[in-house]
Protein backbone atom coordinates (compact mmCIF):
# COMPACT_ATOMS: atom_id res chain seq x y z
CA UNK A 1 0.00 0.00 0.00
CA UNK A 2 1.56 3.91 -1.21
CA UNK A 3 1.81 5.48 2.20
CA UNK A 4 1.15 9.30 2.62
CA UNK A 5 4.74 10.34 1.99
CA UNK A 6 4.34 8.87 -1.67
CA UNK A 7 1.41 11.92 -2.54
CA UNK A 8 3.59 14.30 -1.15
CA UNK A 9 6.38 13.82 -2.71
CA UNK A 10 4.10 12.87 -5.95
CA UNK A 11 2.69 16.83 -4.82
CA UNK A 12 6.03 18.32 -4.43
CA UNK A 13 7.26 16.96 -8.14
CA UNK A 14 4.12 18.55 -9.71
CA UNK A 15 4.72 21.50 -7.93
CA UNK A 16 8.47 21.41 -9.57
CA UNK A 17 6.90 20.89 -12.84
CA UNK A 18 4.97 23.65 -12.60
CA UNK A 19 7.48 26.05 -11.42
CA UNK A 20 10.07 24.89 -14.19
CA UNK A 21 7.42 25.49 -17.39
CA UNK A 22 6.41 29.13 -15.66
CA UNK A 23 9.81 30.37 -14.10
CA UNK A 24 11.78 33.27 -15.79
CA UNK A 25 14.21 31.53 -17.61
CA UNK A 26 18.35 33.27 -17.43
CA UNK A 27 20.73 31.52 -18.59
CA UNK A 28 24.81 31.93 -18.18
CA UNK A 29 27.96 30.40 -19.37
CA UNK A 30 31.58 31.01 -18.03
CA UNK A 31 34.98 30.47 -19.70
CA UNK A 32 37.75 29.18 -17.77
CA UNK A 33 40.26 29.36 -19.71
CA UNK A 34 42.91 26.58 -20.59
CA UNK A 35 42.21 23.38 -18.11
CA UNK A 36 42.03 20.06 -19.91
CA UNK A 37 39.97 17.38 -19.11
CA UNK A 38 42.79 15.24 -16.90
CA UNK A 39 43.32 18.56 -14.45
CA UNK A 40 39.92 19.59 -13.66
CA UNK A 41 38.97 15.70 -12.64
CA UNK A 42 41.80 15.84 -10.52
CA UNK A 43 42.17 19.12 -8.35
CA UNK A 44 39.68 19.64 -5.69
CA UNK A 45 37.14 21.83 -7.34
CA UNK A 46 33.94 22.33 -4.99
CA UNK A 47 31.62 24.46 -6.36
CA UNK A 48 31.70 22.75 -10.00
CA UNK A 49 31.10 19.97 -8.21
CA UNK A 50 28.36 21.42 -6.37
CA UNK A 51 26.91 22.75 -9.74
CA UNK A 52 27.27 19.37 -11.56
CA UNK A 53 25.69 17.21 -8.94
CA UNK A 54 25.39 13.93 -9.67
CA UNK A 55 24.90 14.14 -13.84
CA UNK A 56 25.93 17.49 -14.77
CA UNK A 57 29.79 16.72 -15.37
CA UNK A 58 31.25 15.69 -18.82
CA UNK A 59 33.99 15.50 -20.86
CA UNK A 60 33.82 17.16 -24.26
CA UNK A 61 35.97 18.00 -27.36
CA UNK A 62 37.25 21.00 -28.86
CA UNK A 63 38.95 21.63 -32.59
CA UNK A 64 36.50 20.52 -34.93
CA UNK A 65 36.39 16.98 -36.31
CA UNK A 66 39.94 16.03 -36.43
CA UNK A 67 41.23 15.49 -40.13
CA UNK A 68 38.44 17.28 -41.90
CA UNK A 69 36.74 20.62 -43.05
CA UNK A 70 36.15 21.80 -39.91
CA UNK A 71 38.94 21.17 -37.77
CA UNK A 72 39.77 23.87 -35.69
CA UNK A 73 43.10 25.08 -33.73
CA UNK A 74 43.13 24.42 -29.96
CA UNK A 75 43.31 28.11 -29.51
CA UNK A 76 41.76 30.15 -27.16
CA UNK A 77 39.92 33.11 -29.69
CA UNK A 78 38.68 30.14 -31.82
CA UNK A 79 37.30 28.12 -29.11
CA UNK A 80 35.17 30.83 -27.89
CA UNK A 81 33.85 31.54 -31.52
CA UNK A 82 33.04 27.50 -31.54
CA UNK A 83 30.95 28.37 -28.58
CA UNK A 84 29.28 30.86 -29.09
CA UNK A 85 28.47 31.07 -33.16
CA UNK A 86 28.27 26.95 -32.70
CA UNK A 87 29.80 26.56 -35.94
CA UNK A 88 33.48 25.39 -36.65
CA UNK A 89 36.81 28.02 -38.13
CA UNK A 90 35.44 26.77 -41.43
CA UNK A 91 32.68 28.60 -40.62
CA UNK A 92 33.47 31.59 -38.24
CA UNK A 93 36.27 32.23 -39.33
CA UNK A 94 38.53 32.86 -36.58
CA UNK A 95 41.76 30.61 -36.63
CA UNK A 96 43.74 32.36 -34.00
CA UNK A 97 43.89 34.95 -31.06
CA UNK A 98 45.25 38.01 -33.38
CA UNK A 99 44.08 39.40 -37.05
CA UNK A 100 40.61 38.27 -36.47
CA UNK A 101 38.22 38.73 -39.31
CA UNK A 102 34.87 37.07 -37.90
CA UNK A 103 32.52 36.00 -40.26
CA UNK A 104 29.29 37.67 -38.67
CA UNK A 105 27.45 36.10 -41.24
CA UNK A 106 27.29 32.93 -38.85
CA UNK A 107 25.23 34.83 -35.89
CA UNK A 108 26.38 34.52 -32.06
CA UNK A 109 24.12 33.57 -29.87
CA UNK A 110 24.13 37.16 -28.31
CA UNK A 111 23.14 38.20 -31.50
CA UNK A 112 20.31 36.18 -31.79
CA UNK A 113 18.82 36.57 -28.48
CA UNK A 114 18.64 40.42 -29.17
CA UNK A 115 17.19 39.74 -32.83
CA UNK A 116 14.76 37.34 -31.50
CA UNK A 117 13.98 38.68 -27.84
CA UNK A 118 15.19 42.37 -28.03
CA UNK A 119 13.36 42.73 -24.70
CA UNK A 120 15.78 39.94 -22.85
CA UNK A 121 18.91 41.42 -20.73
CA UNK A 122 22.10 40.65 -21.65
CA UNK A 123 25.59 40.70 -20.15
CA UNK A 124 29.27 40.17 -20.23
CA UNK A 125 31.56 39.79 -17.58
CA UNK A 126 35.44 39.43 -19.39
CA UNK A 127 39.32 39.48 -18.65
CA UNK A 128 39.72 39.95 -22.52
CA UNK A 129 37.99 43.07 -24.00
CA UNK A 130 38.44 41.38 -27.57
CA UNK A 131 35.64 38.80 -26.57
CA UNK A 132 33.00 42.09 -26.77
CA UNK A 133 34.55 43.84 -29.79
CA UNK A 134 36.17 41.55 -32.09
CA UNK A 135 34.40 38.05 -31.57
CA UNK A 136 30.41 38.69 -30.44
CA UNK A 137 31.37 42.02 -32.72
CA UNK A 138 29.40 44.23 -30.69
CA UNK A 139 28.48 47.04 -33.60
CA UNK A 140 29.47 45.21 -35.75
CA UNK A 141 27.74 42.32 -36.04
CA UNK A 142 24.45 43.08 -36.99
CA UNK A 143 22.77 46.07 -35.05
CA UNK A 144 22.81 45.24 -31.47
CA UNK A 145 24.55 45.96 -28.25
CA UNK A 146 24.70 43.91 -25.21
CA UNK A 147 22.69 45.82 -22.33
CA UNK A 148 25.96 45.42 -20.00
CA UNK A 149 29.62 45.08 -20.06
CA UNK A 150 32.01 44.95 -18.06
CA UNK A 151 35.68 44.31 -19.30
CA UNK A 152 38.42 45.80 -21.06
CA UNK A 153 40.45 45.71 -17.74
CA UNK A 154 43.64 44.54 -19.29
CA UNK A 155 44.15 47.72 -21.06
CA UNK A 156 44.29 49.77 -17.42
CA UNK A 157 48.06 49.54 -16.47
CA UNK A 158 47.17 52.00 -13.63
CA UNK A 159 44.09 50.11 -11.80
CA UNK A 160 46.12 46.83 -12.73
CA UNK A 161 49.31 47.41 -13.19
CA UNK A 162 51.39 44.67 -15.36
CA UNK A 163 53.92 42.62 -13.94
CA UNK A 164 55.70 39.51 -14.94
CA UNK A 165 54.25 37.12 -12.67
CA UNK A 166 50.61 37.88 -14.34
CA UNK A 167 48.99 38.72 -10.82
CA UNK A 168 47.27 41.42 -12.65
CA UNK A 169 45.18 38.81 -14.25
CA UNK A 170 44.12 37.41 -11.51
CA UNK A 171 43.08 40.55 -10.02
CA UNK A 172 41.18 41.30 -13.39
CA UNK A 173 39.62 37.73 -13.03
CA UNK A 174 38.88 38.24 -9.29
CA UNK A 175 37.35 42.14 -10.33
CA UNK A 176 35.61 40.71 -13.50
CA UNK A 177 33.77 37.80 -11.09
CA UNK A 178 33.22 39.71 -7.66
CA UNK A 179 30.94 42.05 -10.39
CA UNK A 180 29.24 39.25 -12.07
CA UNK A 181 27.88 38.06 -8.72
CA UNK A 182 27.08 41.48 -7.70
CA UNK A 183 25.49 42.42 -11.07
CA UNK A 184 22.89 38.92 -11.48
CA UNK A 185 21.84 39.68 -7.71
CA UNK A 186 20.90 42.83 -8.39
CA UNK A 187 19.99 42.75 -12.17
CA UNK A 188 19.39 39.08 -12.73
CA UNK A 189 20.94 39.92 -16.57
CA UNK A 190 18.88 36.57 -18.92
CA UNK A 191 21.80 36.11 -20.52
CA UNK A 192 25.68 36.42 -19.87
CA UNK A 193 29.33 35.20 -20.54
CA UNK A 194 31.68 35.08 -17.97
CA UNK A 195 35.58 34.81 -19.21
CA UNK A 196 38.17 33.94 -16.57
CA UNK A 197 42.05 34.34 -18.03
CA UNK A 198 44.48 33.38 -15.27
CA UNK A 199 44.06 29.78 -15.49
CA UNK A 200 45.82 29.51 -18.71
CA UNK A 201 48.33 31.80 -18.08
CA UNK A 202 49.82 29.55 -15.31
CA UNK A 203 49.61 27.00 -17.79
CA UNK A 204 51.65 28.63 -20.00
CA UNK A 205 53.88 29.92 -17.53
CA UNK A 206 54.49 26.68 -15.24
CA UNK A 207 53.06 23.88 -17.26
CA UNK A 208 51.47 20.66 -15.42
CA UNK A 209 52.96 22.31 -11.40
CA UNK A 210 50.84 22.76 -8.01
CA UNK A 211 50.61 26.36 -9.29
CA UNK A 212 48.53 25.69 -12.31
CA UNK A 213 46.58 23.06 -10.03
CA UNK A 214 46.21 26.25 -7.35
CA UNK A 215 45.40 28.62 -10.59
CA UNK A 216 42.20 26.06 -10.69
CA UNK A 217 41.11 25.90 -7.32
CA UNK A 218 41.71 29.82 -7.18
CA UNK A 219 38.96 29.66 -10.49
CA UNK A 220 36.42 27.74 -8.52
CA UNK A 221 36.14 30.18 -5.46
CA UNK A 222 35.66 32.65 -8.42
CA UNK A 223 32.93 30.89 -9.79
CA UNK A 224 31.72 30.33 -6.16
CA UNK A 225 30.71 33.76 -6.04
CA UNK A 226 28.51 33.68 -8.99
CA UNK A 227 27.02 30.15 -8.22
CA UNK A 228 25.87 31.81 -4.90
CA UNK A 229 24.50 34.68 -6.54
CA UNK A 230 22.26 32.67 -9.21
CA UNK A 231 21.55 30.23 -5.71
CA UNK A 232 19.85 33.75 -4.03
CA UNK A 233 17.92 34.63 -7.62
CA UNK A 234 16.37 31.25 -7.87
CA UNK A 235 14.39 31.58 -4.65
CA UNK A 236 12.72 33.94 -6.54
CA UNK A 237 11.54 32.10 -8.91
CA UNK A 238 13.92 31.84 -11.73
CA UNK A 239 15.15 29.31 -13.70
CA UNK A 240 18.79 29.36 -13.90
CA UNK A 241 20.88 27.56 -16.72
CA UNK A 242 24.48 27.57 -15.80
CA UNK A 243 26.98 25.99 -17.98
CA UNK A 244 30.96 26.08 -17.16
CA UNK A 245 33.62 25.00 -19.77
CA UNK A 246 36.86 25.53 -20.95
CA UNK A 247 38.38 26.52 -24.77
CA UNK A 248 41.18 24.12 -25.25
CA UNK A 249 43.66 21.59 -23.26
CA UNK A 250 46.85 21.78 -22.72
CA UNK A 251 50.06 19.79 -24.78
CA UNK A 252 51.06 15.84 -23.11
CA UNK A 253 54.55 16.81 -22.56
CA UNK A 254 54.80 19.83 -20.18
CA UNK A 255 51.26 21.19 -20.46
CA UNK A 256 52.41 24.68 -21.45
CA UNK A 257 51.33 24.98 -24.73
CA UNK A 258 48.20 24.08 -27.48
CA UNK A 259 46.89 24.87 -30.86
CA UNK A 260 47.19 21.32 -32.38
CA UNK A 261 45.23 18.45 -32.73
CA UNK A 262 46.53 16.15 -29.45
CA UNK A 263 44.05 14.22 -27.69
CA UNK A 264 44.93 16.07 -24.73
CA UNK A 265 44.77 19.29 -26.86
CA UNK A 266 41.20 18.37 -27.70
CA UNK A 267 39.99 16.81 -24.48
CA UNK A 268 37.72 19.22 -22.52
CA UNK A 269 34.93 19.08 -20.48
CA UNK A 270 31.60 20.62 -19.64
CA UNK A 271 29.99 21.40 -15.50
CA UNK A 272 26.09 22.15 -15.59
CA UNK A 273 22.99 22.32 -13.49
CA UNK A 274 20.60 21.11 -16.58
CA UNK A 275 18.09 18.71 -15.50
CA UNK A 276 16.87 17.27 -18.63
CA UNK A 277 19.86 16.15 -20.09
CA UNK A 278 19.87 14.01 -23.05
CA UNK A 279 21.98 11.37 -24.44
CA UNK A 280 24.15 14.06 -26.07
CA UNK A 281 25.76 15.01 -22.62
CA UNK A 282 25.20 11.73 -20.88
CA UNK A 283 26.74 9.49 -23.37
CA UNK A 284 28.51 11.17 -26.12
CA UNK A 285 30.97 13.49 -24.78
CA UNK A 286 29.68 16.78 -26.49
CA UNK A 287 31.38 19.43 -28.52
CA UNK A 288 31.73 22.99 -27.31
CA UNK A 289 29.49 23.58 -30.10
CA UNK A 290 26.51 22.32 -28.47
CA UNK A 291 26.12 24.96 -25.51
CA UNK A 292 24.79 28.06 -27.51
CA UNK A 293 21.32 25.52 -29.24
CA UNK A 294 21.11 24.47 -25.63
CA UNK A 295 21.10 27.82 -23.82
CA UNK A 296 18.52 28.64 -26.93
CA UNK A 297 16.27 26.31 -26.15
CA UNK A 298 16.66 26.39 -22.07
CA UNK A 299 15.84 31.12 -23.16
CA UNK A 300 12.78 29.30 -25.55
CA UNK A 301 14.27 31.13 -28.29
CA UNK A 302 13.64 29.66 -31.95
CA UNK A 303 16.68 29.62 -34.29
CA UNK A 304 15.50 31.22 -37.66
CA UNK A 305 15.95 28.32 -40.20
CA UNK A 306 18.59 30.16 -42.49
CA UNK A 307 20.85 29.96 -39.32
CA UNK A 308 20.25 26.21 -37.90
CA UNK A 309 20.72 25.10 -41.45
CA UNK A 310 24.13 26.44 -40.72
CA UNK A 311 24.62 25.44 -37.08
CA UNK A 312 26.96 22.82 -36.37
CA UNK A 313 25.80 22.19 -32.39
CA UNK A 314 22.97 19.82 -31.22
CA UNK A 315 20.80 20.50 -28.25
CA UNK A 316 22.19 18.42 -24.77
CA UNK A 317 18.92 19.42 -22.98
CA UNK A 318 15.53 17.97 -23.75
CA UNK A 319 14.49 15.69 -26.40
CA UNK A 320 16.39 15.46 -29.70
CA UNK A 321 16.00 13.12 -32.42
CA UNK A 322 19.64 12.24 -33.88
CA UNK A 323 23.00 13.92 -34.01
CA UNK A 324 26.20 13.18 -35.47
CA UNK A 325 25.04 13.66 -39.46
CA UNK A 326 27.99 12.51 -41.40
CA UNK A 327 27.96 12.72 -45.57
CA UNK A 328 30.10 10.84 -47.93
CA UNK A 329 30.49 10.65 -51.49
CA UNK A 330 30.72 7.01 -52.80
CA UNK A 331 31.33 7.24 -56.76
CA UNK A 332 27.77 8.86 -57.84
CA UNK A 333 25.94 8.12 -54.47
CA UNK A 334 25.67 10.60 -51.52
CA UNK A 335 25.50 8.32 -48.50
CA UNK A 336 24.62 9.64 -45.49
CA UNK A 337 24.74 8.23 -41.95
CA UNK A 338 23.45 9.60 -37.92
CA UNK A 339 22.94 8.61 -34.63
CA UNK A 340 18.93 8.09 -33.89
CA UNK A 341 17.68 8.68 -30.58
CA UNK A 342 14.18 9.11 -31.68
CA UNK A 343 12.95 5.62 -32.96
CA UNK A 344 9.61 6.66 -34.71
CA UNK A 345 9.07 9.46 -37.57
CA UNK A 346 10.90 10.15 -40.77
CA UNK A 347 13.20 13.06 -41.52
CA UNK A 348 13.35 15.28 -44.18
CA UNK A 349 16.61 15.44 -46.30
CA UNK A 350 17.80 18.49 -47.85
CA UNK A 351 20.96 19.22 -50.11
CA UNK A 352 22.49 22.34 -51.12
CA UNK A 353 25.32 22.54 -53.78
CA UNK A 354 26.21 26.79 -53.38
CA UNK A 355 27.90 28.54 -50.42
CA UNK A 356 26.51 31.88 -50.68
CA UNK A 357 25.43 31.99 -47.00
CA UNK A 358 29.66 32.82 -45.96
CA UNK A 359 28.88 36.13 -47.78
CA UNK A 360 25.71 37.23 -46.49
CA UNK A 361 23.43 35.03 -49.35
CA UNK A 362 20.68 32.36 -49.24
CA UNK A 363 21.62 29.14 -50.53
CA UNK A 364 18.96 27.25 -52.57
CA UNK A 365 17.90 23.68 -50.56
CA UNK A 366 16.29 21.16 -52.31
CA UNK A 367 14.22 18.28 -50.55
CA UNK A 368 16.15 14.86 -52.07
CA UNK A 369 14.09 12.56 -50.18
CA UNK A 370 12.37 11.26 -46.44
CA UNK A 371 13.38 8.50 -44.68
CA UNK A 372 12.48 7.24 -41.08
CA UNK A 373 15.23 7.95 -38.15
CA UNK A 374 15.71 4.67 -36.96
CA UNK A 375 17.31 2.88 -40.36
CA UNK A 376 20.38 6.36 -39.59
CA UNK A 377 21.10 5.88 -43.28
CA UNK A 378 19.95 7.27 -46.51
CA UNK A 379 21.66 6.82 -49.44
CA UNK A 380 21.01 8.82 -53.43
CA UNK A 381 22.37 8.20 -57.02
CA UNK A 382 22.92 12.26 -57.56
CA UNK A 383 21.63 13.28 -60.88
CA UNK A 384 24.22 14.56 -63.85
CA UNK A 385 22.87 18.51 -62.94
CA UNK A 386 23.98 17.49 -59.51
CA UNK A 387 27.22 16.24 -59.92
CA UNK A 388 27.87 18.91 -61.98
CA UNK A 389 26.79 22.15 -59.54
CA UNK A 390 28.92 19.63 -56.73
CA UNK A 391 32.00 20.10 -59.26
CA UNK A 392 31.75 23.92 -60.08
CA UNK A 393 31.50 24.37 -56.17
CA UNK A 394 33.36 21.51 -54.16
CA UNK A 395 30.86 21.13 -51.49
CA UNK A 396 27.60 19.66 -50.62
CA UNK A 397 25.52 21.13 -48.13
CA UNK A 398 23.37 18.46 -46.20
CA UNK A 399 20.44 19.21 -43.78
CA UNK A 400 18.64 16.74 -41.87
CA UNK A 401 15.24 18.24 -40.69
CA UNK A 402 13.99 15.51 -37.89
CA UNK A 403 11.17 16.17 -35.47
CA UNK A 404 12.67 17.22 -32.57
CA UNK A 405 15.86 18.87 -33.88
CA UNK A 406 17.77 19.39 -37.41
CA UNK A 407 21.18 18.66 -38.32
CA UNK A 408 23.68 19.86 -40.88
CA UNK A 409 26.79 18.74 -42.23
CA UNK A 410 29.21 19.42 -45.59
CA UNK A 411 30.64 16.61 -47.67
CA UNK A 412 34.08 18.12 -49.35
CA UNK A 413 36.84 16.12 -50.44
CA UNK A 414 39.31 15.12 -48.11
CA UNK A 415 42.07 17.03 -50.51
CA UNK A 416 40.00 20.61 -50.09
CA UNK A 417 39.89 19.86 -46.40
Amino acid sequence: MRSHNFFHVTFAFLLCVQFSAFAQKKAIFIIVDGIPADVIEKVATPTLDAIAGNKGYTRAYVGGEKGTYSETPTISAPGYMDLITATWANKHNVWDNDNQSPNYNYWNIFRIVETQKPDLHTAIFSTWLDNRTVLIGEGKAGDFTLDYAFDGFELDTVKFPHDDERQYILNIDEHVSTEAARYISEKSPDLSWVYLEYTDDMGHGFGDSEIFYESVRKADRQIAKIWNAIQARKTLGEDWLIVITTDHGRDAIKGMDHGDQSERERTTWMVTNAVALNEKFTKNDPPVIDITPSILKHLGISIPEHLIYEMDGTPFIGDISACDLKADLQGNNLVLHWKAFQKSGEAEILVSFSHEFKNGGKDLYEKIGSVALKKQTFQITLNEQQLKAYQQNGLIKVVLKCPLNTLNCWYKPKSEN
